[in-house]
């Protein structure tokens, strides 16, 4: 028999369900980190596409996923199928999810002549998004389904973060490891520990957030890690510009480092959501999990589009051309294609893991469907999420801007003065100044812990 404190929605997860919850997260960052720091490397290096079109792309993409997101929100917060409310579209998302990944780097899309090589990857990269976004949505609703516990909500977006950042390591390691391996070259290990060793304090941060949230409190916390960033954007920079990266490897790796804690806010993030789910229960008596995503996660694509476009593009203004420059990657168009579908075949498998070891313990179907003029007056109406969402934007910006030319910055020698300024604005320059407005609007959001333990005990009394 459920416990008071569980009939309440306070529910204590074990660890399986913690880690099989985390999982899903794992399983999309193997595919969604692939994107984010090789597809634009893939379409100009590999496929030669010129990057103001790639730029066009992506920034297309990304804005018709902001309408495709919430249409995807709204359909899973009205419908309760029988595998679960949100549980459901691991399973049969994560199929054509799988396919279509594998599909993105076709091999002999490099033989194929401009026009066919634009109208595969526009096809490819927009399916793939539009697909993502349902596995993505469900899978952020789950966790606000699981508990109302603040404490297990914490150990929750640390366990799934942690998860996440195994598959960002994984990636941005392995995905240039694995491309040398395949074409029988030496592989860079140089490039390969800078690219990845930014996720080496989320293994360290993450597992001790419940302490380190009781020493400093949430905010102190944020305030934190992103001055810790700060300085070591400042570091990669001063060493970039005046001094022979070849001589300060290790100087380097302890920068990179630093600014990995400073991004490691984006991760945090995701706490928040579920709070501000808790707070839209709080004011309408509907809990819009599905919305709520959906709108998090057009912020969070939003950041990734916005650097997406913003990259090739300023830094072909600047006189740094991806696809004319000498490439910091292996082209070989089979490499790539290996790479990617090992990636995603593992996802599916992980994803089916997340399937199995989650729990729906709170969900909701509203009596009449959410229509869109109740979303976007649930956006107008709270100004948490609007906060929230205008961290995402930002701190996920500094987080990608920066991803694809990370391969650039350890060979910063072998180009012209010009193309280092450009690598070093988009490396150091820009997410330094990024970290600074994510601190700003960390400082405006209401919501502490204490008004969320009236809100909850408001929304038990209610309920009972």
């Amino acid at each position: 028999m459920a416990s008071t404190n569980e009939q309440n929605g306070y529910y204590k997860l074990s660890w399986m369900q913690r880690i099989g919850f985390g999982s899903g997260d794992l399983a999309q960052n193997l595919i969604f980190q692939t994107v984010a720091c090789f597809l634009m490397l893939y379409l100009t290096t590999v496929l030669k596409i010129s990057p103001a079109f790639v730029s066009g792309l992506i920034l297309g993409v990304r804005l018709l996923d902001c309408f495709w997101s919430p249409v995807v929100g709204k359909y899973i917060d009205n419908h309760n199928p029988k595998l679960g409310k949100y549980r459901t579209y691991l399973l049969f998302g994560g199929i054509p999810l799988t396919v279509a990944a594998c599909l993105l780097m076709l091999p002999a899309a490099a033989t194929w002549s401009m026009g066919a090589k634009i109208a595969y990857a526009t096809v490819s990269y927009t399916l793939l998004s539009m697909i993502y976004s349902v596995v993505n949505i469900p899978y952020g609703s789950i966790m606000a389904s699981m508990t109302r516990d603040n404490d297990e909500v914490l150990i929750l977006t640390s366990t799934r973060m942690v998860c996440a950042n195994i598959g960002q390591i994984v990636v941005q390691a392995g995905f240039p490891i694995g491309l040398a391996l395949i074409v029988g070259i030496a592989v860079d290990w140089n490039q390969a520990v800078f690219m990845a060793i930014g996720t080496i304090p989320a293994f360290i941060i993450l597992p001790s957030l419940p302490f380190l949230k009781k020493l400093f409190g949430k905010k102190g916390l944020y305030y934190l890690l992103l001055s810790v960033g700060l300085v070591g954007f400042i570091a990669l920079f001063i060493i970039g510009k005046f001094f022979d990266v070849e001589n300060c490897k290790l100087l380097i790796q302890i920068a990179k480092i630093m600014t990995g804690v400073g991004l490691l806010v984006g991760s945090l993030m995701w706490a928040l959501v579920p709070e501000v789910i808790t707070e839209a229960e709080y004011r309408t008596g509907n809990r819009p999990a599905a919305t709520v995503n959906a709108l998090a996660g057009v912020a969070f694509k939003a950041g990734f589009s916005i650097a997406g476009w913003i990259t090739p593009l300023v830094m072909g203004a600047i006189g740094f051309n991806l696809a004319s420059e000498s490439s910091a990657l292996p082209t070989d168009p089979k490499a790539w294609f290996l790479v990617t579908c090992i990636f995603a075949v593992v996802g599916f498998f992980l994803l089916t893991l997340c399937f199995l070891g989650s729990k729906e313990n709170i969900t909701t179907t509203p009596e009449k469907p959410v229509s869109f003029g109740e979303m976007w007056a649930e956006f107008k109406a709270n100004k948490c999420l609007q906060l929230v969402l205008s961290i995402f934007v930002v701190v996920f910006l500094a987080s990608f801007i920066s991803a694809p030319v990370n391969a650039y910055y350890t060979h910063l020698n072998d180009y012209s003065p010009i193309a280092q300024n450009a690598i070093l604005w988009f490396t150091t320059i820009i997410p330094a100044i990024l970290l600074i407005v994510v601190g700003y609007l960390v400082y405006r959001y209401p919501l502490t812990d204490e008004k969320l333990d009236e809100i909850n005990k408001a929304i038990a009394e209610r309920t009972a």
